[in-house]
């Protein structure tokens, strides 16, 4: 496939390194990256399949699949910019935008175009995002492409578009949540008498098992649970300490809040 990223911020520069690390799986033959100041990219140019331009129309012109990774309030002027080249029969459109809806970028490029809307974390640069993806109906067949795309950068799960405002709450704001829990992890740690750069590994290791333990098992949490707490035991005592204190409410309320503000911008 020929594929172009629209953009090349740190969002995109983490997509072009997922598509460049996956070439065999992802096959792509040629990477047009564009950006208004190309020398942050200058060392990809030794890449055979990299073409570096400023001109987005001349990056979609050359490409099948167009991944726009602008910011959300760039995107309006970008489509416009761009929608001279788009032809719905060869053209199938990724944006990566937060917050913006497949019916906005219809509207300026019109319905028949393939568009297909991903919401990335910013695990995606560490190759462990959690990718949720809609399209419109003209790109149902066009989304096995994008999942290959980002299953390079972690993992996807496909959605209605009516849930991609709850995703970005429990994946995207979801990494400031588990950032925050790691981080009282660790000030407990503290507190517990290990140094600073002892506790937070500590913090991060175990919480990373924890997940991993649920990936691998494919088990419930409770399961794992049940697995270290002993019948007066220290551990269930800290659990229900936790509950007492609303841990799991307070969590709960917190993404309920989060998402009615993001209904809200």
């Amino acid at each position: 496939m020929k594929i172009a990223i629209i953009g090349v911020g740190n969002l995109g520069y983490s997509i072009a390194l997922g598509i460049l690390s996956q070439k065999k799986e992802i096959k792509c033959k040629s990477l047009y990256l564009t950006k208004r100041h190309l020398s942050s990219l200058n060392h990809l140019e030794k890449v055979s399949v990299v073409k570096l331009t400023t001109d987005n129309r001349r990056a979609v012109k050359y490409s099948d699949i167009i991944i726009l990774a602008v910011q959300p309030a760039q995107l309006h002027e970008v489509l416009e910019e761009i929608k001279p080249e788009l032809n719905p029969k060869k053209h199938t459109l990724i944006s990566v935008a937060t917050g913006r809806k497949i019916h906005e970028i219809e509207v300026v490029v019109g319905s028949d175009v393939p568009v297909i809307r991903c919401m990335p974390n910013t695990a995606i640069s560490v190759g462990h995002s959690m990718t949720c993806i809609s399209a419109n109906g003209n790109a149902k067949d066009k989304v096995e492409c994008a999942q290959k795309i980002f299953n390079a950068l972690g993992e996807t799960m496909l959605i209605e578009e009516e849930l991609m405002q709850a995703a970005t709450v429990i994946c995207a704001s979801g990494i400031a949540f588990w950032m925050r829990l790691i981080r009282a992890t660790t000030q407990g740690a503290i507190q517990l008498g290990f140094h600073s750069e002892e506790a937070q590994k500590l913090s991060m290791h175990t919480c990373l098992g924890a997940a991993s333990l649920l990936i691998d098992s494919q088990s419930h949490p409770e399961q794992e649970i049940d697995k270290v707490t002993t019948p007066s035991g220290c551990t269930i005592e800290g659990l229900n300490e936790m509950e007492h204190q609303g841990l799991s409410s307070s969590i709960i309320k917190g993404l309920v809040t989060s998402f009615e503000k993001i209904n809200q911008i």
